[in-house]
């Protein structure tokens, strides 16, 4: 498909769409959207930035506004038509404002219930009638437990980040959700790599599903430019400086592997006269948000960060990845260098290299990865 035109979505969609300069779908969008408007369930195995979340969230909102159309809407409280369950509550968040950019034009009743808000704030937002619930396992849970929340007239459930998900031990809670839902309700799930813990839960559960991959699901995209620096006698420092030199037009978003490796990098930087921010576990959630959205809004150049922000995080002014210290895995060096070059834009990783990195460098060059 060439244009969101082509496929039978709901006007009101497609003028949202166009609205915010949609145009033409990204590869997991035209593979996975026909089969979903068909109520096929699915599996989608795609790279970080390719548009997964609107892969799944036109569907959503498509399917539970027919139904209210038809006839059948929504009337009681916590019995939401469709769920979406997230790993982390600042991926939820962002789940979230992109379904609600959706709903000016297309009347669905959106909430979120996340780990890290008040319990009383998650109650209050599922108390009346609502259509599609943004949610992570462990108050998903909770409310359910609480009587707050019930799948029983769940049409569509959406696992997103499938990977991490299951890195955090959610599977048993998926498989509860599952058992409380109507058989017939339809599945999706969405992960950026397909390790084993993943490929056990598609098995298991997901064995009647469309399985879909994009081409480049298993290295980095091509508008991505590697650069691999090594660091003489493990000072990084003073390679990083040199990097910081070059200006790029958009954030630098630096990783490191450990939060104190987060905080001493933070203060060697200011120490130097640099402006940065940090956004990592373990750390006030409304300070992390404001320095996320410090970035997001440019006010802020540099945002140093562990993994947290290698897994679904979309900010749209990354233009520079720096790996300050890499990964020991492979999945986690894709998940950050995705960070960048997003929806077809230029990007640059930067990689400070060690001899201890110098296994992970060749892996990423015997997959074929780096470009």
């Amino acid at each position: 498909m060439s244009s969101f035109r082509e496929y039978a979505l709901l006007p009101s969609l497609l003028s949202t769409l166009q609205n915010l300069d949609f145009t033409t779908p990204t590869e997991i969008q035209a593979k996975a959207l026909p089969a979903l408007l068909r109520g096929e369930s699915v599996v989608g195995v795609a790279e970080t930035g390719s548009g997964k979340t609107l892969a799944y969230a036109l569907p959503t909102l498509q399917k539970v506004k027919q139904l209210e159309e038809e006839g059948d809407a929504v009337s009681e409280p916590g019995r939401p038509r469709a769920i979406v369950l997230v790993p982390s509550s600042d991926l939820g968040e962002q789940v979230t404002k992109a379904f609600k950019d959706f709903t000016h034009e297309t009347r669905v009743r959106v909430r979120s219930a996340l780990g890290g808000i008040k319990m009383a704030v998650a109650r209050r937002n599922v108390s009346g009638p609502f259509e599609i619930l943004l949610a992570t396992p462990g108050r998903l849970e909770q409310l359910m437990q609480l009587k707050l929340v019930s799948l029983s007239d769940l049409r569509f459930l959406v696992l997103d980040e499938a990977d991490q998900m299951l890195d955090a031990g959610f599977r048993p809670a998926i498989q509860r959700f599952l058992k409380s839902s109507p058989a017939d309700r339809q599945l999706a799930l969405f992960t950026a790599t397909a390790s084993e813990k993943v490929q056990g839960l598609i098995q298991e559960l997901f064995s009647e599903a469309t399985h879909i991959e994009t081409t480049g699901h298993h290295r980095l995209v091509s508008s991505l430019k590697t650069v691999n620096l090594p660091v003489p006698g493990g000072k990084r420092f003073p390679v990083l400086e040199e990097v910081l030199e070059e200006h790029v037009d958009g954030g630098t978003l630096l990783f490191t592997n450990t939060r104190e490796q987060c905080d001493a990098l933070a203060e060697e930087l200011e120490e130097n006269g640099y402006d940065c921010a940090v956004y990592r576990g373990d750390m006030d959630k409304l300070e992390r948000r404001q320095n996320l959205q410090a970035f997001r809004d440019g006010d802020i150049e540099l945002l140093i960060s562990t993994d947290l922000a290698a897994r679904g995080l979309d900010v749209d002014n990354i233009d520079r990845v720096i790996n300050y210290h890499l990964p020991k895995k492979l999945k986690n060096y894709l998940h950050r260098a995705g960070r960048t070059a997003r929806a077809g834009q230029e990007g640059t990783v930067i990689n400070l290299v060690t001899n201890r990195d110098k296994n992970l460098i060749k892996r990423i060059s015997d997959r074929n990865t780096v470009v």
